[in-house]
């Protein structure tokens, strides 16, 4: 049968019935693709046209709540529609409402310090931050005994409990980043170099809430955290956003935050201990948490206030078993219109982010083109464009906490977020590799375009708990985050370096826009790439999973009979 089809598909007659071209669409506010023929394979024309749609200053930097961020969602509707999805969200249509909170803390708070006897002001911005993601606008913590947990991590199978003997129920923990292993260079603890699960902040703030914590404060270091502290002081000054309490099945501290290294020496020293010497103990097995001879009081007022954003979702029905599903994702909002922006007198204060994230959105759109245009695979394929990711993964998290398919039945997700736009390479980068059984898929496809898997340049910045698949791996569910590499076919590693450069220039500025020295062939390659792992999950019976001494595996085990 298939011989034989691609038999017919060669004569001239029925070419253009197995191209499956659609007609040329006429410009609107929702498809502005005035006279463009959409194409079924996976093609760099319709791809370009999407992403110079998405990016274009009509969608105006696509911040969610905004005209843009409507007029994002709607044009993803509109292709969703015209490539026939059928709607997988709520009430029957292509949307998932998603409740916010918008927190301001007072950047008037004063942590106040009592070390041994030795008060002190610590001053927002300058020695701490501080916030609170109760969605309440005051909370108050007064003389709340201040315990050193290492880094604040209980992992079973690892082997490692920092909270081990002790009960922090309504103290103020303090804290390491990153994990443990990590600052002593030993390669033996956790995953070495590479940042897990447990060294992420935001695990650190849940475990300390799990615990009974009356808050959680995280000592910076640029190396631990990847960043300055300034990058910490601009993230939490400002509007913060946050699902309601109701809609978020992870715990949550009554306020969390960071002090400064400076500050953390100091308050060691006046406790009578040496930040030096815990960073030692604190990477020794059996380490024990330090009561310090220090208490925190603050007045933490904020101002709050509530709103919504929507997600997109569309899939294609399985033709065998259309209640098992495979998701590709990725998320369409970025961060808008700034104060000031006047083109007119050379102001670009416009967000267009065509990198971040336009590329990801008119992926997951052209590989649902062409497994619309089929075979239908046996499992559905769903489709789903989320929000507020710029805004702490918000979206993504909404949909895991009230999934429209069940997460039980989901065989894996795969992430399209900030794609490769340097041209075709030797290599595909794998964030988080050695994850899941999803990179042994990749591997076979990768193997065939005559590529390598290779992991992130900076496997210390932990960027696998940075996109939207996340929510989804440590609900249990595999997840896949790849894209193109930096060893180029056109001027190798060089050529990728300075691409990445370029991009590193751009990141979350209004330069985040599509240039001469973008090449589409490397973007269709490593979608094409992509798109055949989600084929085999869709065509297949079987059930990936994490690797063993993965964290998210015992989640995976748990659901996994249910699945069956």
């Amino acid at each position: 049968m298939r011989s034989s089809l691609l038999l017919l598909c060669a004569g001239t007659a029925l070419l253009v019935a197995c191209n499956r071209e659609q007609p040329a669409e006429t410009a609107s506010a929702t498809s502005p693709h005035a006279g463009h023929a959409f194409k079924s394979e996976i093609d760099a024309d319709d791809f370009r046209v999407m992403v110079e749609a998405l990016a274009s200053d009509d969608f105006e930097g696509r911040a969610p709540g905004s005209p843009g961020g409507e007029k994002t969602v709607e044009y993803i509707k509109a292709q969703f529609e015209r490539i026939g999805l059928e709607p997988g969200g709520e009430n029957g249509t292509f949307f998932q409402t998603v409740p916010m909170v918008e927190t301001t803390a007072d950047e008037s708070t004063v942590l106040k310090l009592d070390s041994n006897g030795k008060a002190r002001d610590l001053q927002f911005g300058t020695d701490m931050v501080i916030g609170t993601r109760t969605g309440k606008p005051e909370i108050n913590v007064a003389d709340s005994e201040l315990v050193f947990v290492g880094y604040g991590v209980d992992a079973p199978e690892q082997g490692w409990n920092d909270y081990a003997g002790i009960d922090v129920t309504g103290k103020t923990v303090l804290m390491f980043v990153n994990d443990p292993g990590f600052h002593a260079k030993d390669e033996s603890l956790f995953e070495g170099n590479r940042m897990t699960y447990y060294g992420r902040w935001t695990y650190k703030f849940e475990e300390a809430a799990r615990k009974g914590a009356a808050a959680a404060l995280i000592i910076h270091d640029t190396e631990g955290a990847s960043y300055g502290w300034d990058v910490v002081k601009n993230s939490w000054s400002g509007a913060q956003f946050d699902l309601r309490t109701e809609d978020d099945p992870e715990p949550r501290l009554p306020a969390q935050g960071w002090i400064t290294g400076d500050v953390a020496r100091q308050l060691f020293a006046d406790s009578g201990h040496d930040l030096d010497a815990m960073y030692v103990a604190a990477n020794q097995r059996g380490f024990k948490a330090v009561p310090l001879k220090a208490k925190v009081s603050f007045d933490l007022k904020s101002t709050v206030s509530e709103s919504s954003s929507r997600n997109v979702v569309g899939y294609l029905r399985g033709s065998e078993r259309p209640d098992e599903t495979v998701i590709y994702m990725g998320h369409w909002d970025y961060l808008g219109k700034h104060e000031g922006h006047d083109p007119a007198n050379g102001v670009d204060a416009l967000y267009n982010g065509a990198v971040d994230n336009a590329t990801g959105i008119a992926g997951i759109i052209e590989i649902a083109e062409k497994f619309a245009a089929g075979p239908r695979p046996a499992r559905s394929v769903v489709f789903l464009a989320v929000t507020l990711e710029e805004s702490g993964l918000l979206g993504s998290k909404y949909y895991v906490a009230q999934p429209s398919f069940p997460l039980n039945k989901t065989v894996g997700v795969i992430n399209l977020d900030a794609m490769s736009v340097g041209g075709r390479s030797r290599d595909i980068v794998v964030n988080g590799l050695g994850s899941s059984e999803l990179e042994d898929l990749l591997k076979t496809h990768a193997d065939a375009q005559q590529r390598v898997l290779v992991e992130e340049g900076n496997p210390a910045g932990g960027f696998y708990f940075r996109s939207d698949h996340f929510n989804f791996a440590k609900a249990g569910v595999p997840a896949l985050y790849a894209k193109g590499g930096s060893d180029l076919l056109e001027g190798g590693t060089e050529a990728g370096k300075i691409a990445n450069e370029d991009y590193a220039r751009r990141y979350h500025q209004p330069s985040d826009e599509i240039h001469d020295g973008w090449r589409w062939d490397g973007i269709i390659e490593d979608l094409q790439a992509v798109y055949n792992v989600g084929n085999d999950l869709a065509t297949g019976d079987g059930w990936p999973n994490w690797y063993e001494g993965n964290p998210f595996k015992a989640a995976r085990d748990k659901m996994r009979p249910a699945a069956e």
